[in-house]
């Protein structure tokens, strides 16, 4: 077997990769973020891969990737782990759920994290098709991971990036939570659909707005933008109107400074009727299975606090005050998962969408984006 060692030629969707003296961590936010604001959360999610894949081209038939992982759980829980997707000349190959790596198990109680060291695995995919092809490591989206060596039974080399760059910023539901795999998330499935290039900045708990993820939009390659907002606004309760909509229009305008007529699509929530009409802070709950579950703690009826409505009509009478730009585009999120659907795809934890539903999710928003007409057309990027 030949060891290659990966480098930013082979990584795409990271921001960085960080030699941790055990392996590589791909970082989708870069380190200036992470240490001006190093919140614990923000962090997490960032260093959990999604999106983030090593593509190459190769006539191997066998490909292994030795990594430590990281995951997350809370006492109690019952959480699956990550799955590594392989996907050859754009087909899913197979999926292989990782294991070992270190454990942080938090206390819901109390909030303390207690950590468990553990040791690397190996992923192996056998039996490849034979001759030169691309092949394509989707990274697990849920798990913190270093990649400790890739290897194979045949030379690999670097594919040039020759499809539109499509940049999203979301929340868990865009950084794939409740989805089984990495190419399972609706971000991975509409870039596939529009065969386009996905760069994720989908942050469980963190889209609120802040203004270091729009300067990292701002510097980043993008063809294509999208920005989902408003769920992690309401479940964490930070912010009332007058701070949430001057907050997204200083996000638009920043981005805007370095993508000026960038095709840009921004999203309100999907429908979630755990905080429709009820404001947050959200809280989780287990049962004795250790199922999770959602709710919101606000008070329903007229408050201060911002729900999904409001946030929802919010957002449309923003991008209409920004008429003067004529490729920004609103869509509300209900389009793509409305209270209809929650009859016939209930979320599971009341939050996040099942992975059936990030299929449909996906799918909706790639004929929305990407078909004849739609902001993501074919020849709509200037």
């Amino acid at each position: 077997m030949i060891t290659t060692p990966l480098t930013d030629a082979l990584v795409r969707g990271a921001a960085e990769l960080e030699d941790t003296g055990r392996g590589l961590r791909a970082h989708r936010l870069p380190a200036w973020v992470r240490t001006r604001f190093p919140d614990p959360q923000l962090l997490a999610a960032q260093s959990q891969p999604s999106g983030v894949r090593v593509v190459m081209a190769t006539g191997a038939r066998t490909v292994e990737l030795d990594l430590h992982p990281t995951r997350v759980s809370y006492r109690g829980t019952s959480r699956p782990r990550g799955s590594v997707d392989l996907v050859v000349d754009g087909d899913l190959f197979g999926s292989t759920q990782v294991d070992g790596g270190d454990h942080v198990e938090i206390d819901l109680a109390t909030g303390t994290p207690e950590f468990h060291a553990g040791t690397a695995g190996t992923i192996r995919f056998d039996g490849l098709p034979a001759g030169d092809k691309v092949v394509e490591i989707w990274l697990p989206h849920n798990e913190g991971l270093e990649i400790v060596a890739l290897r194979t039974d045949a030379p690999v080399r670097p594919v040039a990036a020759d499809k539109r760059i499509w940049l999203h910023h979301g929340s868990s539901i865009s950084h794939g939570s409740n989805a089984t795999s990495p190419t399972r998330t609706w971000p991975a499935v509409a870039a596939r659909l529009g065969d386009v290039e996905l760069h994720n900045l989908g942050f469980g708990g963190s889209a609120l707005a802040d203004q270091f993820v729009a300067r990292v939009i701002r510097d980043r390659p993008a063809d294509l933008i999208s920005v989902k907002l408003g769920i992690n606004v309401v479940n964490l309760d930070v912010m009332r109107l007058r701070a949430f909509v001057p907050a997204v229009h200083g996000f638009l305008d920043t981005i805007r400074d370095g993508h000026p007529t960038t095709p840009l699509v921004l999203m309100s929530p999907i429908f979630c009727g755990t905080h429709e009409d009820t404001p947050g802070p959200g809280a989780m709950h287990t049962d004795a299975q250790g199922t999770v579950t959602f709710s919101a703690t606000g008070p329903h009826g007229p408050a201060p606090q911002l729900t999904l409505r409001i946030i929802r009509d919010a957002l449309k009478s923003l991008a209409e005050r920004r008429a003067d730009d004529p490729n920004l585009h609103h869509l509300d999120g209900t389009r793509l998962y409305g209270e209809q659907d929650a009859l016939t795809h209930p979320l599971p934890d009341a939050l996040h969408p099942d992975t059936a539903t990030h299929g449909l999710i996906g799918e909706r928003f790639a004929r929305y984006a990407f078909e004849a007409g739609g902001p993501f057309a074919a020849g709509s990027a200037p």
